[in-house]
């Protein structure tokens, strides 16, 4: 009867054991919403997916994908769809999202108003937030245009894996903080690397280098070098560090 007996009490803390692993996983996936709240002052719809993983937010990233750009978040049968699920900034989300961080992922777009919907919505349901707008590819050219009409409105801006314009964009006149991450290896002919290394060089901008991973497909595609395929913890990492440092 002592052996059932011993043999029933082990068996229940491998459950309870087991039932606390899971709640441990659990809270730690972050979680999409599709958000539809955001609205501009003359009262059009931004929607964002909003990503979060418990905690009190101090940063939030919004979050723009290149190539067209064109998010589209809806839902469909009940379930959330968008496009660009590959791009680097969008299937990494989750690793911005950590707690001290939310991330809302937009339509890329140069309108400061759209931009400044989603901080608003945002601060409703968080409070103050330090807020950074991330570009990557062609949606640097946004990040590059939002610099003046958003100076001072958000904390910064982070131009990831630049257009080539990136070598005249000169962020000293500016109260935002900018950051360019690049790709040594970035093999895109409308991202050179120079072109990153080149702002820094000419005006001090504050850089990232990465290497490591892996390229495969088109050189200007999301899982080529171009879009740090296999390094993306890492580059977020470097980045979400570099955001901290700031405030």
């Amino acid at each position: 009867m002592k052996a059932i007996a011993l043999g029933r009490a082990r068996l229940v803390l491998l459950l309870l054991s087991c039932l606390a692993q899971l709640a441990l996983a659990q809270s730690a996936w972050a979680r999409d919403d599709l958000v539809t709240t955001a609205r501009t002052a003359g009262g059009e719809t931004v929607p964002y997916i909003l990503t979060t993983k418990g905690g009190a937010p101090a940063y939030a990233v919004i979050l723009m994908p290149g190539g067209k750009g064109i998010l589209n978040p809806r839902i469909v049968s009940g379930k959330l769809t968008f496009a660009f699920a590959g791009n680097f900034l969008i299937r990494s989300r989750e690793l911005f999202a950590d707690g001290r961080f939310v991330a809302a992922s937009t339509d890329a777009t140069s309108s400061p108003e759209r931009i400044r919907a989603i901080v608003q919505d945002l601060e409703r349901r968080y409070g103050r937030l330090a807020v950074y707008v991330i570009g990557t590819s062609r949606s640097t050219e946004a990040t590059m245009a939002l610099a003046a009409p958003l100076n001072g409105q958000v904390a910064g801006f982070v131009h990831t894996s630049s257009m080539n314009a990136i070598a005249s964009f000169d962020p000293r006149k500016y109260k935002s903080r900018h950051l360019i991450v690049y790709h040594r290896l970035d093999a895109c002919r409308v991202t050179a690397p120079s072109a990153s290394a080149s702002s820094r060089a000419s005006y001090g901008t504050e850089t990232i280098e990465m290497e490591g991973g892996k390229s495969t497909g088109d050189d200007c595609e999301a899982y080529a070098y171009h879009g740090y395929n296999g390094i993306e913890a890492a580059t977020v990492e470097r980045i979400k560090a570099w955001i901290e440092k700031g405030k």
